[in-house]
Formats: structure tokens, C-alpha cells, sequence
């Protein structure tokens, strides 16, 4: 172990021993200042693999943890694969490429009971093995790709005297709020995704069109949506601060070359930040939205939808939440943060009534279309913030529900929600969590009166730490 000054500690030949939360990977070691004779310290390793030999360089040092990165491989571990993506290490996403899949589920697995566990301190039935995805790549039906004046420079280009910074158009590199990698191709959608993205940067560089300054707030081009369905329709959305005359010229070009992009859209943003879902979406050309199929439903996508955005994976998350609710044909079943619909209309042939609820307006817009189109006569809708719409009031005008199926955001329910709907007293709850850890903290509350039947983790986004995780309660007097 060597020191170059202040949180430049190198720790050479450390074996990882597993994986963590966060998608990092563990190793223990004392520091410069550690009792020698105390227990090691754990330190985080990103793009690691169990069993590697590596020298690591600590770049944060806290009081009973500390942070690093490898500086050199040693002696590569007997599972550790070549990663398939050229942007792997420098891109903010898949870090587990160089982790086997199996390893991958095993370390999911763990991360839905260690959370549930330690934050929740619940009594659990034994967890269901995790429901693999069927496809590790091209799996994503939806990407945004971010445009930037000053494009992210590797060391070496760095190190070259001549080297100029210049636009690109790609992803975030790593937790930088203003670092853009420029993205030759990604494998998380299919194509033309990679095309369409290539095209617009082109274009944009040989017309001279500004991209954006995020800290200055200034320049054309912003950003770019694309979402495709699995049947080939393709929307394209892209953003830029004012509607000059060469985003028009720019929208042309691209339905000249691309005629399969079904959808196209315009958004001007002069906002301090990229999110388009209080902006004024603008249809250019084409359909103004796209469709996508499950089972026998057709959902409709609009350019602000919410839409799971690895399809197949969905279908199995939705029938996995359908077969825990238990549903006889006789139940009044609520749907919160029901999104644009789907899993409410995926259970309504099973039900009696159906009850979604939605802070976003076009959501359930859209949820009201897909119930009209899909002929379901049973399903009522209403948007507002959860805990103003769910209320005594709300229960007692539209009936007490037997079954409650939740699937709030990462950061799961506000507690006044979870106090409604322990004064509901359904039968059964559903819960569906993109994040095991808020998860927990909400079924600690919910266990005062429930217990915990089945959990079941389902894996949406291979490459990356995130599982989704699926949880059946019961009322404990049943």
C-alpha cells in the first residue's frame, strides 16, 4: 500500500470478494489511520468482479466505509467477461456487463432480501427465485439521448495539446449533471435507434446548429426521445429551445430518411432542466401516438406516456401482480399511481371495479383511450396527487376496495397515503417497487396489520443494479 498526498491511497493485490448495493463491488482492507487490530474496513469498487485481484486507488474515505476505483487488474477473476459496449466504464449505465447473468440474478436476489431484511425488518415467506429477462440486450423500448456543447474527453484526448472540445450527443457519464458522452452505439434499443440518434448529431453538426451549454443555458439543440414497440412503430421527439426554422428543416430530413418513424415531435424547452412532462408536446408528423400490445390489450403511448420500458418483461411483472391479487370476479380493486392504465385494465376481466389513480394528467388521458379501445366498461379514472385524492371521502363515494395494487415511484408512498389505506382494510395488497429499499420502509408500516405472502423479484434491466420487486400482503385478522 502506497500514499501520494490526501486521498491518494492505493491498495494493491485485493481480492473482491462480492457484490454490493448500488451495482459496486466489495473488498475489505485497512487504511493509514485504521486500529490495525480492529475489523477491516469495507470499501466500494466499481466495475468489479468477485474474485478479481486488483490494485485500487481510495478516492473517499469516510468513517467506517471508504470508496475506490481500480487502478489495475491484477489477475482477472475466472467469471469476469469482456464487455460488449464499447462506451463500458465511461457510460453512466450497465455496469455489471463484465458480471455474468446468473451472478447478476444472485446479486439481485440477495439485494430484495438484505433490504427487506435490514430496512424493513420484516418476516418474510421464502423469496421466490428472480424471473429472468428473456433478453439482456436491445431489451429497452425507450431512450433519451442528451446533445452538449462540450462532449466528454477521455485522458488521452486530454493529454493531446490540439485537442478542441465539441458537441456531442448521447448519455451522462456517470453522476455528472453536465458531462455528455458522445455514443457511437448502444445495445439497450433496438434499431433505428442508433441510426436516428447518428443522424440528428450529423445533421445538426453540418448545419452549424448550437448544442446545448447546460451550464450557460444557451444554444438550439437540447435533447432527443425515442421509443419504438415491438412491431416497429417508432416516435421520435426531439427538444430545442426556440422553434427556429432549421428544426423544421431538421424534422424533414429525418422523415426523408427514416420513413418507418411513425411519430414525430417537436417540445421547445427553455427550462433549467429536461424534463418535457409540463411542456407542450407538438405533433409534426405522423400518428400522435404509438401502440403496443399485451395479452390481448392494446396500450396506448403518448410522447409524455409512462410505459414499462422493457416490454416482455412488463407482461410478466403485470401477471405476476394479477395471479398475487387473487381476484374472483367480485372485488373492487384500486390501481394507485396507475400510470398510463395497464395493470388496471390487465385485471379488470378479473374484477368487479376498477379504481386508477394518477398524479399526471395525460397519463390517465391516455388510460381513459386504452380502457375506450380496449372495450373495458369497468375501469374509472382520476388524476391528482395521491394523497389529496385518496382520502376517507374518495373510499366511501367510489366503495371500500378488497384488493389495493400500488406501484408508486422510487421513492415510494407518502405516509398519509399508507395511513388511508390501512383505514381501507383491503383483503390483499399488491405491491410493485422499482426500489426494494423505499419498498421496505413502506411495508414496515403496512405490516402493523399485514403480513407479507409471496415476494417475487423480476428483473427489468439486466447490466444494472435496479430489480423490480413484487410484494402479496394479506390482513393479518384473515
Amino acid at each position: 500500500m502506497g500514499r501520494k498526498g490526501k486521498l491518494d491511497l492505493i491498495l494493491e493485490n485485493q481480492v473482491i470478494e462480492n457484490v454490493a448495493a448500488e451495482g459496486k463491488a466489495i473488498t475489505h482492507a485497512h487504511l493509514p489511520g485504521d486500529d490495525p487490530d480492529g475489523p477491516a474496513r469495507v470499501i466500494f469498487v466499481e466495475f468489479a468482479v468477485p474474485g478479481d485481484i486488483v490494485d485500487i486507488r481510495v478516492t473517499r474515505k469516510k468513517s467506517n466505509f471508504a470508496e475506490g476505483r481500480i487502478i489495475r487488474i491484477v489477475q482477472p477473476s475466472e467469471k469476469r467477461l469482456e464487455p460488449f459496449c464499447e462506451h463500458f466504464g465511461i457510460c453512466g449505465g450497465c455496469k455489471w456487463q463484465p458480471l455474468p447473468y446468473d451472478v447478476q440474478l444472485s446479486a439481485k436476489q440477495r439485494q430484495v432480501y438484505d433490504q427487506l431484511k435490514r430496512i424493513g425488518h420484516l418476516d418474510l415467506p421464502e423469496i421466490n427465485p428472480i424471473i429472468p429477462s428473456d433478453k439482456t440486450r436491445e431489451y429497452r423500448n425507450k431512450l433519451e439521448f442528451t446533445a452538449s456543447c462540450k462532449r466528454w474527453l477521455s485522458s488521452e484526448e486530454l493529454s493531446n495539446p490540439e485537442c478542441t472540445f465539441s458537441p456531442g450527443l448521447g448519455f451522462h457519464v456517470g453522476q455528472y449533471f453536465d458531462k455528455v458522452l458522445d455514443i457511437n452505439h448502444c445495445h439497450l434499443q433496438k434499431e433505428p435507434s442508433n441510426a436516428i440518434r447518428l443522424f440528428v448529431r450529423d445533421w445538426a453538426l453540418s448545419h452549424s446548429l448550437p448544442f446545448y451549454d447546460i451550464r450557460e443555458n444557451k444554444g438550439l439543440f437540447r435533447n432527443m426521445f425515442v421509443r419504438t414497440t415491438e412491431d416497429g412503430q417508432v416516435m421520435l421527439i426531439i427538444c430545442f429551445t426556440e422553434a427556429v426554422p432549421q428544426l423544421f428543416e431538421l424534422m424533414d430530413s429525418v422523415l426523408e430518411h427514416f420513413p418507418e418513424v411513425t411519430s414525430l415531435y417537436y417540445v421547445i424547452n427553455n427550462k433549467l432542466n429536461d424534463s418535457i412532462s409540463d411542456l407542450d408536446c407538438k405533433l409534426y408528423k405522423g400518428s400522435d401516438a404509438i401502440y403496443e400490445k399485451m395479452e390481448n390489450l392494446s396500450f396506448r403511448i403518448g410522447p409524455k406516456s409512462f410505459y414499462q420500458t422493457n416490454n416482455a418483461q412488463a407482461l410478466k411483472l403485470y401477471r405476476v401482480a394479477r395471479d398475487f391479487a387473487k381476484l374472483t370476479g367480485s372485488e373492487v380493486v384500486y390501481d394507485l399511481y396507475t400510470g398510463t392504465g395497464t395493470i388496471a385494465q390487465f385485471v379488470s376481466g378479473m374484477a368487479s371495479k376498477v379504481i386508477g389513480i394518477e398524479y399526471v394528467p395525460e397519463a390517465i388521458e391516455d388510460a381513459r383511450d386504452n380502457a375506450a379501445r380496449n372495450g373495458i366498461s369497468n375501469c374509472v379514472f382520476f388524476a391528482g396527487d395521491m394523497k389529496d385524492v385518496l382520502t376517507p371521502e374518495f373510499i366511501r363515494e367510489h366503495g371500500r376496495p378488497d384488493v389495493i395494487i400500488v406501484d408508486p415511484p422510487r421513492a415510494g408512498m407518502h405516509p398519509d397515503v399508507v395511513k388511508v389505506i390501512l383505514g381501507a382494510s383491503p383483503r390483499r395488497i399488491v405491491y410493485v417497487s422499482c426500489n426494494p429499499a423505499s419498498q421496505a420502509r413502506d411495508l414496515e408500516l403496512l405490516c402493523t396489520d399485514y403480513r407479507i405472502t409471496e415476494v417475487q423479484p423480476v428483473d427489468m434491466f439486466p447490466h444494472t443494479q435496479h430489480v423490480e420487486n413484487v410484494c402479496a400482503l394479506e390482513l393479518s385478522t384473515l
